[in-house]
């Protein structure tokens, strides 16, 4: 046997060195590693015939792979194993056609047998026997070269360290199990797949997964995986849970083959959790929970005549199946997401969902006997509207794509047919439906959204317009009848797409609209004229009141979507408003709406101003109007009634978020309407936040019963809805610089007791706010800390920095240092300022320049010392300079009370073994020598920061604290900022001595150089404990290719699956993925709350899905 000489020659140094063919990126390096397994195939096959079983090539060979294969360098142990398994591949294939060969001699030799002795010839058969004999010693020899290589290489590779040699291990034994069952389709060789299910790389549990597929999809192989499957099963099904998303989509394929192949391999249990993957966020996974679905629940395997004779007719069995999925729906108990349900089928059963005609006639024209319910009427028009939006817009839901795809050609001519087919069918039932169920609110609400998705150039190319005629007349009854907000906009919604000046049915269309408003105008003149006295208000009992309540919502929900200027509703509103805000003694039932009214006709005045000319006199009435709306609107901040006073809210930061943003550019006039908040006005706003967004109510411990239990759940969610909206309108204004930014301390203060609920809103406000004015941004944080401190030493004192108050506002301050990154040089004007201004504020009230005295706020030294670590090293000298200026006399400063001090001079200087130098420095303080410090004054005297070392240098000059145009950011869109000098002469004393600040402008300052090794801070990842990343299962090994199958993994290897939280909703053991979910939709939501609103745009709410 020859030694593997090769390993004698080159041994690198760097035995784990990943720079080698087989791994390098690129095509080229691809395109090698498959010519390379080629070769192998290619060189099996030239050799098959002879030179194979001469006793020295292939010996030689595989004595060369497995010496190589128990090499400690890593290129030779991967080049190796990848060649020995290609060459047991390779045999496979040699000892399948020597079988075939076989058979055929066989076949051979007993015809020639079985000819009569005359024409049978000896010579003949002695060669056929001679052969056969041949082709049965040959297989023999081929099964020990196989041996040889799965012993020597694949049984010590396989649980190779290395993943990519584990994964090509587990590759090629699935495909010898397809290719030559009889050999290797058995326990012996299946318990190494079953065992690398458990492996903690996602590559090899992936490669296992997919080698199953290949067996489990041939129903010859099925019975021979009895044992495997009884085994595995368990933990083929708990893999749909993995967190790496491709191998969670292969286990739910495998487990579809399975269920196919095998019967009843799976439980109930087991489908009922493989089926909730249908409503999960990543679509590929829902998808192949869709398939499963479908074929496990939606289709018959049979022909036409297992279908139940009661369910044939027109519709033959998609009826049937219609039904079956309704009942999966509600039996799931998770009806807001019917969208993800609907999106999941889809491919699969995209004929099923497209028979509007099918589920139409189910709602229409169902026997007593074959009715449905009144809840399988609500899902089944909800699952209606989703199929018709699906259809039409062609693109997954929310959180089931990171964007619109583009459609092709093909996949737009679908449309384009869908479009068409539900405007046809649905002009026509659309009536009728709305007719059946117009008392329902629910049902109503969901099937005057399907208009939307109209063609509605049919109507006039089809003569259907008394199809048309139906569905206003129907709709018109509708809003007289529901007060519902919900059916109201739908009215609204429908009106505003018929009303669409491009259709050719406009003019109708718009002739009822206006019909239907002169209608609801003229009922609410005449209950306020009926009802209202001068001096007294409104003069009416409760059903009075309910019935001008009624009409203004009705009014409102029309608003929003239309202009009805012209019915002049701002007079009629606003007097409502004012008696309110003077006597205090209407409904607040009608004030809502009374509000809601006069904020949209406002706006309407103030898009026509904007879209077109006005003169001046309109003008100035239209300013009065919109600040006499903003006082009354202030008023109400502080009203009894919670609802009011946050409805008023809302719409007073939408109000001013418009009007201080009115561009005077292209229109001088408009400009005239720009309006900034006041003081007072900021400071109630303010107050309001506090009191309504951070202030919980105390909860009543008391028992409560499951459904209580579920209703309170159900309120706290709603109010955390409530409470985030109310934060996050607040904060749009302080981001686009509607209030002053210092308004943002309040905020900042609650960031890690409220992180839960607000934590995604307050860290994007942070990011923006920083974004627009990285100096002020700072100066903000840096006085929410004072702030914080200032109230701390109010109640505990200011030399207690032990409690629980003063450690809460140190860790506050070390993850506010977090949000600034990586990114040292990005983030330089702002932290300096934070020491610029903590340092001040550390030394504010010291007895006299020398400090003899101990400062009241030194241990706020504490406090900032958490951003030591975001300094580059020459900011951190310049920063010790400055520091130095309030300490002349060092060596007075000794003792504990000057611990914090120390402290922080120890974080500027010494970033290793900080805890022994700070207590060294308590021993004896060596203070810096005043050369040293005379050099940073003089450096500074002329405005520039110290040269460093040629290594402490780059070539780039990057824009540092006393840049102008750094310090103006938000002086361009705020007329209330501070002049672009006043901010520049703030900053500057920190770098320069006084009086020489002017000097600094245009000196050309170095930074220093670092890299990202020298970088070692942590990144704000908050919540990062409570992601789990499996259950560790350390298992025993087991070794030898004949042992029986063993369902745990014979060496220690982990499971790499965990709870990912991809469901949403389900049963009680599935409630933590819903949990997550929420989570994540309440976290994506902080950057759309944080967005420009638009004007004259229908208040849809947030939505609860992704």
């Amino acid at each position: 046997m020859a030694y593997p000489w090769i390993l004698t020659v080159t041994w690198p140094v760097d035995m784990d060195n990943g720079d080698y063919p087989l791994i390098k990126p690129g095509p080229y390096w691809k395109k090698f590693k498959a010519n390379f397994c080629e070769f192998t195939a290619v060189l099996i096959q030239q050799c098959q015939y002879s030179i194979l079983y001469d006793s020295y090539l292939m010996d030689t060979v595989i004595s060369l792979l497995t010496g190589l294969a128990d090499s400690r360098v890593r290129a030779f142990r991967h080049t190796s194993t990848l060649a020995a398994v290609k060459l047991l591949t390779a045999l496979v294939r040699v000892n399948l056609n020597l079988d075939v060969s076989k058979c055929n001699a066989q076949r051979l030799y007993q015809v020639e047998k079985n000819r009569i002795s005359v024409k049978r010839t000896n010579h003949r058969l002695d060669q056929l026997e001679r052969k056969r004999k041949e082709y049965e010693q040959k297989p023999l020899e081929i099964e020990n070269m196989m041996n040889a290589i799965f012993k020597g290489t694949f049984l010590q590779r396989y649980r190779d360290v290395i993943p990519e040699i584990r994964a090509i291990c587990i590759e090629e034994i699935g495909s010898w199990m397809k290719m030559y069952p009889d050999t290797f389709l058995n326990d012996s060789y299946l318990k190494y797949i079953g065992w690398m299910l458990y492996d903690k790389q996602p590559e090899v549990r992936l490669k296992c997964l997919l080698g199953l597929q290949g067996i489990y999809n041939r129903k010859e192989l099925v019975s021979k995986m009895d044992l495997f499957t009884s085994r595995f099963k368990d933990r083929i099904v708990s893999m749909t849970l993995d967190k790496d998303h491709e191998v969670a989509v292969q286990a739910m394929k495998l487990l579809m083959l399975m269920s196919q192949n095998c019967e009843d391999v799976l439980s109930s249990e087991d489908c009922e959790i493989l089926f909730q993957f249908v409503y999960t966020t990543h679509r590929p996974l829902a998808v192949a929970a869709g398939e499963f679905l479908y074929k496990r629940l939606l289709s018959y395997q049979g022909t036409e005549e297992e279908v139940p004779p009661k369910r044939r007719g027109k519709f033959g069995a998609n009826t049937c199946y219609m039904r079956k999925l309704v009942t999966f729906f509600l039996e799931s108990e998770l009806h807001k997401h019917i969208t993800y349900l609907v999106d999941s089928l889809w491919d699969w059963a995209g004929s099923l969902l497209k028979d509007w005609e099918c589920m139409t006639t189910l709602l229409l024209e169902a026997a007593e006997e074959e009715a449905l319910s009144d809840a399988q009427e609500s899902a089944l028009i909800e699952i209606i509207l989703v199929t018709v939006r699906e259809a039409a817009e062609g693109h997954p839901p929310v959180g089931r794509g990171a964007a619109r795809k583009i459609l092709s050609a093909k996949e737009k001519k679908i449309q384009l047919e869908d479009c068409t087919k539900i405007t046809e069918h649905f002009i026509v039932v659309l009536p009728q439906l709305l007719a059946k169920y117009s008392a329902d609110a629910e049902k109503v609400a969901n099937l005057l959204q399907i208009p939307q998705y109209y063609d509605l150039d049919v109507y006039s190319t089809g003569r259907l317009e008394k199809h048309l005629d139906a569905l206003l007349k129907v709709v018109k009854g509708i809003v007289a009848e529901h007060s519902d907000m919900d059916v109201l906009e739908a009215c609204s919604r429908m009106y505003y797409v018929l009303c669409n000046e491009e259709a050719a049915i406009h003019r109708r269309a718009d002739l009822a609209r206006t019909q239907l408003i002169d209608e609801l105008v003229d009922k609410l003149n005449e209950l306020l004229d009926d009802s209202w006295h001068e001096g007294e208000g409104l003069c009416t009992d409760e059903e009075g009141i309910c019935r001008i309540y009624s009409t203004l919502r009705r009014i409102a929900a029309f608003h929003n979507a239309h202009n009805l200027t012209k019915w002049n509703l701002y007079g009629k509103t606003s007097k409502l408003l004012v008696f309110e805000m003077e006597h205090g003694s209407l409904s607040v039932q009608m004030i809502l709406p009374a509000l809601q009214c006069t904020y949209f006709a406002l706006l309407w005045q103030l898009a026509s101003v904007v879209e077109r000319s006005s003169s001046k006199e309109t003008l100035l009435a239209l300013n009065r109007e919109l600040r006499f709306f903003c006082q009354i609107c202030a008023c109400y901040l502080s009203h009894k009634d919670k609802d009011l006073s946050e409805k008023a809210f809302t719409i007073l930061c939408d109000l001013l978020m418009i009007l201080s943003h009115q561009s005077s550019g292209d229109n001088e006039a408009v400009g005239a309407l720009q309006y900034l908040p006041s003081t007072s006005l900021q400071s109630k706003m303010l107050l309001f936040i506090q009191d309504h967004v951070f202030t919980e109510e105390k909860e009543e411990i008391k028992d409560l019963t499951e459904e209580e239990e579920r209703e309170k759940e159900g309120y706290k969610l709603n109010d955390l809805h409530r409470r985030r909206s109310l934060l996050a309108v607040y904060c749009k204004l302080i981001v686009f610089t509607v209030v002053e930014m210092s308004a943002a301390a309040e905020i900042y203060k609650h960031y890690m007791k409220t992180y839960n609920d607000f934590g995604d809103i307050i860290k994007e406000t942070l990011s923006r706010t920083r974004h627009n004015n990285k100096i002020q941004s700072a100066k903000t944080l840096i006085l929410c800390l004072q702030q914080l401190f200032q109230k701390h030493t109010e109640t505990h004192g200011s030399t207690n920095s032990m409690d629980s108050s003063f450690t809460n506002i140190k860790e506050l301050a070390r993850r506010f240092s977090l949000t600034f990154g990586w990114d040292q040089v990005k983030s330089r004007e702002s932290v300096a300022m934070i020491h610029k201004e903590g340092i001040e504020f550390a030394f504010h009230g010291a007895a006299g320049v020398e400090g003899k005295c101990l400062p009241p706020n030194l241990s706020f030294l504490l406090i900032i010392s958490e951003f030591s670590n975001k300094l580059l090293k020459p900011d951190k000298r310049l920063v010790y300079g400055y520091l130095q200026r309030y300490i002349t006399e060092p060596a007075s400063c000794r003792g504990d009370e000057w611990h914090p001090l120390v402290w922080y001079r120890n974080s500027l200087l010494a970033n290793e073994d900080e805890e022994n130098s700070v207590i060294s420095s308590l021993r004896e303080w060596s203070p810096t020598s005043r050369s040293k410090t005379s050099y940073f004054k003089r450096k500074l005297s002329n405005g520039s920061l110290p040269e460093t070392s040629h290594t402490e240098t780059t070539n780039k000059t990057p824009d540092f604290l006393c840049t102008p145009d750094l310090t103006a950011a938000v002086g361009k869109s705020r007329k209330r900022l501070k002049s672009q000098d006043t901010s520049l002469q703030e900053c500057l004393p920190f770098f320069c001595p006084v009086g020489l600040s002017r000097r600094c402008r245009e000196d050309v300052i170095k930074a220093e150089d670092f890299s990202a090794d020298n970088i070692g801070e942590d990144v704000d990842v908050v919540g990062a404990d409570q992601v789990c990343d499996g259950v560790y299962q350390p298992c025993t090994w087991l070794t030898g290719a004949d042992q029986s199958l063993e369902s745990t993994p014979p060496h220690p290897c982990y499971t790499g699956s965990r709870w990912r939280g991809q469901i949403k909703g389900g049963s009680a053991g599935q409630s933590g993925l819903l949990e997550e979910e929420e989570g994540r939709v309440l976290q994506a939501a902080a950057e759309e709350l944080l967005t420009h609103p638009a004007v004259g745009t229908m208040d849809s709410g947030c939505a609860a899905d992704d």
